[in-house]
This record gives C-alpha cells, structure tokens and sequence, in this order.
C-alpha cells in the first residue's frame, strides 16, 4: 500500500526525484548513483527508508529477549554507550558541546568522533547512543529539512525539524534504534535560539537545558552552577567548554578532545577543538589548568604553603 501510495504521490520525495529527472531527460547511461550517495544513502531521495527486519514472528520481541532491556537484566547481549553532549541556550543564542570518544564496551574504540551533525547552516543535531543510527536519521533528516525549504520557500523551523525526527524514530519503536540515549536538535528560527530533545521512543521535550550520556551528571553538575540567561558569548563558550571536560576526566566513557559550537542568528560557528588533557593541566590557551590538582598545588598538607608570621599590632 505504501509503495502504491508513492508511486503517484504528487508530493513526496520521490515526485521530486521523478520532476528532476524528467527535466533533465532520463538518459539510460545515467545510473542511479548521481541522484545519491553510494554510502548508504542512495535511496533517502526516494522516500521513506525500507529495512529488513529478522525473520521472526515479532522482530520486537527478539530483540528484548537478546539485547540489552531494564527488564531483562540477564540478557545475552549487554549495548553498553558512553559520551557526553550538552546543548542550552542563551540570550546569544544556543551553545553545544561535545566530546569525541567512541567506545565498544570497555574498549575506547576512537578518539575523534565528530558526534556534532551539521543539518543545515542554522541546524544541529548531536549524537548518543550508537554513532550508525544517529548519523543515519539525521542526515536524513538534513535531507527533509531542504525538501521541505524548496517547497515552502523557508527555512524548517527547529520545532518542525526535530517533530518530523520524532515521528519518524517512533514508527521504528522497539525494534532496537540505537538512539535511547538521546539526541539534541539546537538552532536559531523566527522565534528564536531553541533546543529539542529526541530519543529513539519518539520523546520530544523542549528546554532550556540538556545534558545526554553517561557522563551527563557530571556535566550537569557544571552547568547547573553556572548557567544563568544572561551569559555573555565568552561565558556561555567556557562554561560549555568546562562542562564537557568535568565529564570526560570523571567519566571512562567520555573523553579525548571537546567539540565546540555556537549558534546565532545568522548560523552556527565552530568555535574549536580542545584536547581534555590539555585542558586539566593548562586550560584554553594556557590561561590556567582546570584540574583541581593544578589550582591547589602547593596548598595541600602533602605540600602546605609557608605559614607567614603574624605581625603584632
């Protein structure tokens, strides 16, 4: 029915797909690979993606018994994630930060993980939870996003953009998506810097402030001191800064380096890339360690400072 239903929609992606090629003229030379990415994304432009489920009589099912389930805790087969994202927003509009570490298990499987998808000049979304899933729906999603401002004249609003996210996830529900942790989708539209939640169960909640991951405690416990709306830019961009790197030393999951971004209104602007050691020991541009072992050296009863005399008055 669905395959009928976009065989002559007038509306759909693929009547774009059919408008273009009629335009040009459909040459038999010309394969498929020009109308899309052979990585994987050669069929986005054609509608909604298809996949093979397992051939079980409930693929849901299945998966609850062998993966990993808060019901089940003696599953077969333990997913364990690990990173750290957070997003807030800002009277200068919406920082996000990042970390960069990939882990399989106990294994830290890369270090420099870009878990920052760049949707559009105005749009970004982040990744926790399995890194194929993530940037498989939102760069999906980037495509919908274009779509959508070719027909309408306008850009998606951040609302419109992380609702179709929403509702596209959650038809996948229970079938193992990999994006239970969460993913952000921050911009700036007409109304505004604003900030989205998604998961992978279709959950959608809008804030001021969100933290995702295993080591998002940490980060929280950061940022909870230190947000406040009226945040300078150069304020909001450390205290980003700082809160990643509170996960990624406390956290075994999270680490490496911190992927730093800042959207305003006329777009996001990478604002750089800081080594989580580097900032333990010497912090953004040598200005002073992060570490608390570096800002109490010398005032330790290990190492106590000179008591000075009192002066008698």
């Amino acid at each position: 029915m669905h395959a009928f239903a976009e065989r002559f929609s007038t509306n759909s992606a693929s009547a774009e797909l059919r408008r273009a090629k009629d335009i040009l003229g459909e040459d038999n030379d010309v394969s498929d690979v020009m109308w899309g990415s052979n990585a994987g994304f050669g069929s986005l432009a054609r509608g909604i993606p298809r996949f093979v489920v397992p051939a079980v009589q409930d693929p849901s099912a299945f998966l609850r018994m062998h993966t990993d389930d808060h019901a089940d805790p003696s599953c077969r087969i333990k997913i364990k994630h690990g990173t750290t994202t957070l997003a807030f927003r800002f009277k200068g509009g919406v920082i996000v930060a990042v970390d960069s570490r990939a882990t399989a298990g106990s294994y830290v499987a890369s270090g420099t993980v870009k878990k920052v998808i760049e949707i559009n000049p105005y749009l970004l979304g982040t990744m926790a939870g399995g890194a194929a899933d993530c940037q498989y729906w939102e760069t999906y999603l980037g495509i919908q996003c274009r779509l959508h401002e070719l027909r309408n004249r306008e850009r998606i609003s951040v609302a419109a953009a992380s609702k179709f996210l929403s509702n596209l996830v959650s038809n996948y529900k229970g079938m193992g998506l990999s994006m239970v942790k969460g993913t952000m989708i921050c911009g700036w539209d007409k109304t505004g810097p604003a900030i989205f939640y998604v998961d992978s169960d279709g959950t959608r909640l809008k804030g001021d402030l969100f933290s995702v991951g295993s080591g998002s405690t940490f980060a929280y416990g950061v940022l909870d001191q230190g947000y406040r709306w009226d945040l300078t830019d150069e304020e909001a961009q450390e205290l980003g800064r700082r809160s990643i790197y509170a996960a990624g030393h406390r956290d075994a999951f999270s680490g490496n380096t911190i992927n730093l971004y800042h959207v305003k209104e006329d777009g996001w602007r990478f604002i750089g890339n800081y080594d989580v050691s580097e900032m333990h020991y010497n912090g953004p541009g040598g200005t002073g360690g992060y570490g608390y072992d570096v800002r109490v050296e010398g005032r330790t009863s290990a190492n106590p400072p000179e008591e000075v005399p009192a002066t008698e008055a």
